[in-house]
């Protein structure tokens, strides 16, 4: 079976993209390499043991390591001098994180994650907790700060649908999803289970304030109920592929993918923050990590840097965790920002908690559900 994607790998794709649309030239591309000190094997010499002050972010490669160096590391460097924060494209799975710590042979300082992962790793050991002394987890909006990890990022699960079929009186939420009588046509979803229950939930008419903990037995039975009018997404270009070619007039998507699809079609497709699902990106810190306390301090600055985060907003379509710099964002452009406050304030926030507790078995029922 195909390995469904992560968020974070697909920054690198739609990174690539940019590139290939002409967005990011390759001189800029190339410029940044150099500004930034990146390589293809940057930081993969350093010696764990070593005092020298550098701090190594590992992240998903291309250009997003590109932005992430440029909108958060350059600034690090410049308020603290003698600090050099070098990005390394180094895919920082969970297995590879546990691989460094097991072995005490931890490279890494930073990992660009999720709160997955933050759950995952922090309740295994392998990471270090947030000193939440130095990092300010006040400036952030609700659901981002965890015990092993913090998100200065968000993104959304949304529903985008086919404006050119159902823009006379478009779908307001999950329930119009699943409702096939007024809305013809197949849907998609995510070939995970993640996120993807609640939408099922919500369509089901449970409440946004009683999602959890989710009642899984239900949100299977409608699963079952509507399989065979589903179709399934295995990673963020597929999912825009469907709709764009019309296999599917709904979709469970990413907002990243939806803003994409919604500035191709110019006016064809539409995307809603109703009922869409806030999550937040991840920051973690490997167990053992060389750089130490510098580490935290880097995570304190990067929620604090609110220009960095209107940078990622306007590179990626992040929203920034940041409270006011997503009250920054420029009233044409807050219609794209998943934690705009009006976007946040009719969506839910992710619960990684009851995730992590239950995705290893949820996820296999729903994927048998689908392939029977």
């Amino acid at each position: 079976m195909t390995q469904t994607q992560d968020f974070q790998q697909d920054l690198v794709e739609i990174a690539k993209e940019k590139l290939a649309r002409g967005e990011v030239t390759r001189r800029q591309f190339n410029t940044a390499l150099g500004l930034l000190g990146l390589g293809a094997a940057a930081g993969s010499s350093r010696d764990a043991s070593a005092q020298a002050k550098e701090l190594v972010f590992a992240a998903w490669g291309g250009t997003g390591n590109i932005a992430y160096g440029t909108y958060l590391g350059k600034p690090f460097e410049a308020a603290n001098p003698g600090v050099k924060v070098i990005m390394e494209a180094g895919s920082p799975t969970p297995g590879k994180i546990r691989a460094m710590v097991e072995s005490k042979k931890v490279t890494w300082d930073i990992c660009d994650g999720s709160a997955f992962y933050a759950k995952s790793l922090g309740a295994a050991g392998m990471l270090e907790k947030i000193d939440y002394s130095i990092v300010n987890k006040d400036l952030l909006i609700p659901g981002m700060a965890f015990e092993h990890g913090v998100g200065p990022y968000t993104f959304s699960n949304v529903l985008i649908y086919d404006a050119s079929k159902f823009g006379a009186d478009p779908p307001k939420g999950w329930g119009d999803f699943f409702n096939f009588q007024k809305y013809p046509g197949k849907r998609m979803m995510r070939r995970d289970a993640n996120v993807q229950l609640e939408a099922l939930l919500l369509g089901d008419g449970v409440a946004i304030d009683k999602l959890y903990p989710l009642d899984i037995k239900r949100a299977i039975e409608l699963l079952k109920k509507h399989r065979k009018e589903l179709i399934y997404w295995n990673s963020g270009a597929e999912s825009e592929q469907l709709i764009r070619s019309g296999e599917a007039v709904m979709g469970n998507l990413w907002n990243s993918r939806a803003k994409v699809l919604f500035d191709e079609g110019k006016g064809k497709f539409n995307f809603i923050w109703n009922q869409a699902a806030l999550q937040p990106g991840g920051l973690i810190i490997p167990k053992g990590n060389p750089a130490g306390v510098l580490s935290q301090r880097f995570i304190a600055h990067c929620i604090s840097h609110e220009e960095g985060l209107l940078g990622l907003f306007g590179f990626f379509g992040l929203g920034p965790a940041n409270k006011r710099a997503a009250a920054r964002i420029s009233p044409d452009l807050r219609r794209f920002s998943p934690s705009d406050p009006d976007n946040v304030k009719v969506q839910f926030v992710y619960n990684a908690d009851w995730w992590f507790q239950n995705y290893n078995d949820v996820n296999q029922m729903y994927l048998d559900t689908i392939a029977s």
